[in-house]
């Protein structure tokens, strides 16, 4: 039996009364009995760290930080072997919070799956491209699709605070199109296990 591919979503604002928190622990709860999936919600609010000031590269630190946040979420990433994240667009881009938090590490990302779900403007499209720049950067492999959440979204979930994630997002998964999120998923894990493997012979 192959291992469970550890996933974490990770939320990529810290603002109050964020949107992202919906898609991202709808997500979570959805892939949570996913086959061959470990899912873990992963919210930068728990991780306040500083903004990034470290005389020596990360990728040069041996994963040992002297702030115990930042090691904490280095702890947490390095667990993982692969990763979605949820980023509103924020100007065109992405958000100061989690631009720190990927700059604070290196290795913890390196040679694992990525793939981003985003919101806003442009349903978060020119949020994506920029942020796959980055993860490049870091080594990770960002897969080709992704999720763009469209203001259609926001809208119904501020007209209606209390509908259920799942009946929000269900023209996600029923729609007249394809299982959007099987499928983003299904190819996260496809190239999450074969970094994986690939990594594991390495070792």
């Amino acid at each position: 039996m192959e291992d469970k591919i550890k996933v974490c979503i990770i939320l990529g604002s810290v603002r109050n009364n964020r949107f992202g928190e919906k898609p991202a622990k709808w997500i979570t709860d959805e892939i949570k009995n996913w086959d061959g999936i470990e899912a873990a919600f992963v919210d930068l609010k728990d991780y306040p760290m500083p903004l990034f000031d470290s005389e020596i590269s990360p990728s040069m630190l041996g994963k040992k930080y002297q702030n115990d946040v930042v090691q904490k979420w280095s702890s947490k990433i390095d667990w993982a072997d692969a990763f979605i994240i949820v980023s509103p667009e924020y100007n065109h881009g992405y958000s100061s919070a989690l631009k720190n938090a990927m700059d604070w590490l290196s290795p913890e990302w390196s040679r694992k799956a990525v793939g981003f779900v985003s919101y806003g403007s442009a349903g978060g499209a020119r949020n994506i491209e920029q942020l796959r720049e980055v993860a490049i950067e870091l080594n990770m492999v960002p897969i080709r699709k992704s999720i763009h959440i469209s203001w259609d979204f926001i809208m119904k979930a501020h007209g209606n605070k209390d509908i259920p994630s799942a009946e929000l997002f269900a023209p996600l998964r029923k729609g007249m199109g394809p299982d959007h999120l099987a499928d983003f998923v299904n190819d996260l894990i496809w190239m999450a296990r074969a970094l994986k493997t690939a990594r594991d012979k390495n070792q």
